[in-house]
């Protein structure tokens, strides 16, 4: 489990396109790493078009948007270009970065245990310190969520 004040655990994995993204390249910059459970769903497409909608202004603050779940490239793929998502998404398929940051937990539909990806937001300074955790994720509103945060 991952606390504010903690380093960040670094990590490797490909984005939508097959290239290699590792935390430690954003280092200097501030970091917006958000894990959501799927692709395409209804929750996950309100968060990632809020972030879209958002993006300049928060590139124009020096902040970097990254997406992270399970899917494979080719589903965020399709999820980027049908929605133009201008950040990248990282495909944790082997759930390294899911489990190092705590993420993948166990949750419980219509009475179904299953394991899977609690949405969860970090930010994380230009040190690589965890600044915040935002553990209840307003999906429409998940900017202004992070820009209250961040001032």
């Amino acid at each position: 489990m991952i606390n504010e004040g903690q380093q960040a655990p670094d990590f490797t994995a490909n984005d939508q396109d097959g290239n290699k993204i590792s935390l430690s390249q954003f280092a200097g910059k501030k970091v917006v790493l958000y894990f959501y459970p799927k692709d395409s769903t209804p929750g996950c497409t309100t968060e990632a078009c809020d972030f879209r909608d958002n993006y300049q202004g928060l590139i124009a603050q020096g902040i970097v948007v990254l997406g992270v779940s399970t899917d494979s490239e080719a589903s965020h793929q399709k999820f980027i270009a049908k929605y133009n998502l201008p950040f990248p998404l990282i495909a944790d398929t082997d759930r390294k970065i899911v489990e190092s940051y705590g993420v993948w937990v166990e949750k419980n539909m219509y009475g179904k245990k299953y394991m899977g990806i609690a949405r969860k937001t970090f930010l994380i300074n230009e040190e690589g310190i965890v600044t915040h955790i935002i553990d209840k994720v307003d999906t429409k509103n998940a900017t202004a969520q992070v820009l209250a945060l961040l001032k």
